[in-house]
């Protein structure tokens, strides 16, 4: 299965000068069109209805939105996919969802994504491919050397320190696709940086 762009915009309501709704909205005026609703700290209800939210601005653009962990809210709102924590969860996500969902898995590790491989995910987050301030907890950048590995085995997104400066050597490395979540949350204006990722 094909990824639905070369970059996957991951929210963060707490880093955005604006309204979370607003910010995706620029993304996709500037050419964005896969989203990942993160955000997991909000009400089960807030939660919904922002996906909701989401959900119809990319189907406006033809774009696709994969929300995180939470396969019920996937599925109730036509998400393209579900982004899971670990390999154990894609057989459960991909009986309720279907063969034609999207289903990515978070890796921090080579180990990781063959696990994911091996469960049938459809791809890989590999995080931290370098040092990063918005998720400092995951331990030393795995460096773009990891990365060529994990993108022989599968497709995998680069995640971690990726800007308009990184972006290039990841997809240089073998990256399907980059992620960005500081480099495009927190920026003042998102037109450059998503021009410049896409």
């Amino acid at each position: 299965m094909s990824l639905p762009a070369r970059l996957l915009i991951v929210t963060d309501r707490h880093g955005c000068p604006e309204p979370l709704e607003t910010r995706v909205a620029a993304c996709l005026a500037a050419g964005a069109r896969w989203v990942w609703l993160r955000d997991r700290d909000l009400p089960a209800s807030e939660r919904a209805a922002l996906a909701e939210h989401l959900a119809a601005q990319l189907a406006r653009v033809g774009g696709a939105i994969t929300i995180g962990r939470d396969v019920e809210l996937a599925a109730q709102v036509g998400a393209a996919g579900v982004q899971l924590g670990d390999a154990e969860a894609v057989a459960p996500a991909r009986a309720r969802l279907g063969r034609g969902a999207l289903l990515g898995v978070s890796a921090h590790s080579l180990a990781e994504v063959r696990a994911a491989r091996e469960a049938g995910a459809d791809y890989v987050t590999l995080s931290p491919i370098f040092l990063t301030a918005s998720k400092p907890g995951y331990g030393p950048a795995l460096g773009l050397g990891a990365l060529g590995e994990a993108a022989a085995l599968m497709p995998v997104v680069a995640l971690g320190g990726i800007d308009p400066t990184t972006a290039p050597s990841c997809r240089a490395a073998g990256a399907a696709a980059v992620a960005v979540m500081g480099a495009v949350m927190r920026a003042p204006k998102v037109g450059g940086p998503i021009q410049a990722l896409a």
